[in-house]
């Protein structure tokens, strides 16, 4: 059965590996522990018997939901697990007063923008040339 909960101290490091095996700009781990201590934020993994599968965060400005981060170990994609942990990261945002949620994602990853409209978010927009390594845009998407 899988968990979704609070990202903790202990869960940094998997998380860190995880981002900086998948993506091309990951994030730290230092930048993880900054994050999950701040009031404005919330990170969350999903967990299994004990292991970890992957984290997604949110940052709160001004009663609406930033996704920063969306991870999924590659031996748990397919499984529903960025789905599981993206509904409860929405359903802790919504208990926390947000009214809408946003998130930016490369033009070509496809099989994220399904999800995400899966999940109700619509497109609104174009960031030219947002990522790095390599450059390309971001699909500014939103669920409100």
């Amino acid at each position: 059965m899988i968990v979704y909960r609070r990202m903790r101290a202990e869960d940094v490091p998997f998380i860190s590996r995880l981002e900086e095996e998948t993506f091309s700009m990951p994030w730290s781990a230092a930048s993880f522990l900054q994050m999950i201590e701040k009031e404005d934020t919330a990170y969350f993994v999903a967990e299994e018997g004990g292991k970890l599968l992957g984290g997604c965060g949110l940052l709160l400005i001004a009663g609406e939901g930033n996704i920063t981060n969306v991870v999924v170990a590659p031996e748990a994609r397919r499984r529903g697990v960025a789905t599981g942990l993206l509904t409860y990261l929405m359903e802790e945002g919504d208990r926390a007063g947000l009214t809408a949620y946003t998130l930016e994602v490369r033009v070509s990853n496809a099989a994220a923008i399904g999800l995400y409209e899966k999940l109700g978010f619509v497109s609104e927009g174009i960031r030219p040339g947002f990522y790095e390594k390599p450059t390309e845009d971001a699909l500014i998407m939103w669920k409100r």
